[in-house]
C-alpha cells in the first residue's frame, strides 16, 4: 500500500504567519507539528500526551499535569472545544 503525499503547506499562508507571531513558534515547527497530527490516533492517550508535550516544548509553555490530564481526557473522548472562546475558558483565560 502506497502512502499518500500531501502537497507542502504554503509558506506564505497568513494563517501560519499569525500563529508564528502570537506563539513565538517557528513556522517550520508549526508545519512539522501539523504534519505529525495528520495521521495521529487521538483515541490513544499516550499519543495525545506526546503531542501535548511536544507543543508545550516547542512553544516554550509549561503544561501542568492537571492541564495535561484535562486535555488528554477531552481529546481522547472527543470533547474538544469547537472555538477559541471555549478553549480559553477551559484554561481559565480570557479570549
Amino acid at each position: 500500500m502506497q502512502s499518500q503525499r500531501r502537497a507542502p503547506m504554503n509558506a506564505s499562508n497568513p494563517f501560519f504567519d499569525n500563529i508564528e507571531k502570537k506563539t513565538q513558534m517557528k513556522k517550520e515547527d508549526i508545519y512539522s507539528i501539523a504534519d505529525s497530527v495528520s495521521n495521529a490516533d487521538f483515541s490513544n492517550p499516550e499519543v495525545v500526551r506526546q503531542l501535548i508535550a511536544r507543543i508545550g516544548r516547542t512553544a516554550g509553555v509549561p503544561v501542568s499535569k492537571e492541564k495535561e490530564e484535562a486535555l488528554v481526557k477531552a481529546i481522547t473522548s472527543g470533547n474538544v472545544p469547537g472555538n477559541l472562546s471555549s478553549l480559553s475558558k477551559m484554561f481559565g483565560q480570557k479570549p
